[in-house]
This record gives C-alpha cells, structure tokens and sequence, in this order.
C-alpha cells in the first residue's frame, strides 16, 4: 500500500510544477511533469525493493542508488533535447531544469524523504512563480533597454 500512496504523491508534486509550467504555456507541462516524477519514483522504487526480491544478502557491487544516477543521465539527455538556441536567444533551459528537479523529488519519494519532496516541491514553484516578476522586471527589462 506504501508503495502506491509513493507513486500518487509523486504524481502530484510533479503535477503541481507541471501546472505551473502549463499556465505559463510551456512546451512541457502538467502530464510531462507528472510521468517524469512518477518514472523517477517507480524506477527508485523498483532499485531498492528488488535487493529483498532476489536476494537474503545484496551481492558485493550491488548498489541500488545507482539507478538514481541513471535516473538523472536520463532526465540530463532529455532536458538536452529541450534547449535550442533560436535568433539569438536560448530556449528551454527552465523547462530543462524543471524537469531535472521533478525527477529528483520523484527518487526522493522513493527512497521515503517525503517531507523534504514537499518541500522541494514549495521551492520550485516559489522559483518559478516568486521569481518570475524580478526576473521580467530587472534582467530582462535591462536586456531590452540595451538592444
């Protein structure tokens, strides 16, 4: 039962930057959040509960937390695909990281760091929400200027 209350909570953390990304009509939004969060959380799950599955005592060189790393090679080669550069400008480095940290809080959730996945998850979106004025206001207000 554990397991599937994981799954749901990373679905909606993931879904709630995800909802953010969609209000603001980004390429990548709710859905795309949300299976990212969830993916990470299954595959974490899946690491560390298959050590019990198939073995009385993990084998030497059997790391489970190796799957994270994958985990973020392959959220890091999709984000790659995100960015491009168009007239002069560089697109899709927000929704790249954004979906770098959602698959985060998705092994954070599977590895039972529930608190700090909440609390990562108010951060993001304090991020992308709280500094989203500042940034349109003072950075890209100046760059306009100077063009």
């Amino acid at each position: 039962m554990e397991i599937f209350l994981q799954l749901i909570l990373a679905t909606l953390l993931g879904g709630l930057i995800g909802l953010e990304r969609e209000y603001n009509r980004k390429e990548a939004g709710l859905r795309t959040y949300s299976l990212v969060s969830l993916g990470a959380t299954f595959f974490t799950i899946i690491a560390y509960n298959s050590l019990g599955l198939f073995f009385k005592e993990p084998p030497i060189g059997f790391d489970p937390s190796r799957i994270i790393g994958q985990i973020v090679l392959g959220i890091g080669f999709i984000g790659a695909g995100l960015i491009v550069y168009r007239e002069f400008h560089v697109e899709g480095l927000t929704t790249a990281a954004g979906l770098w940290v959602a698959a985060a809080i998705g092994a954070a959730v599977g590895v039972k760091l529930y608190t700090a996945s909440i609390f990562v998850t108010i951060l993001v979106l304090a991020v992308l929400v709280g500094l989203r004025p500042i940034e349109e206001r003072f950075i890209k207000g100046k760059k306009k200027a100077v063009k």
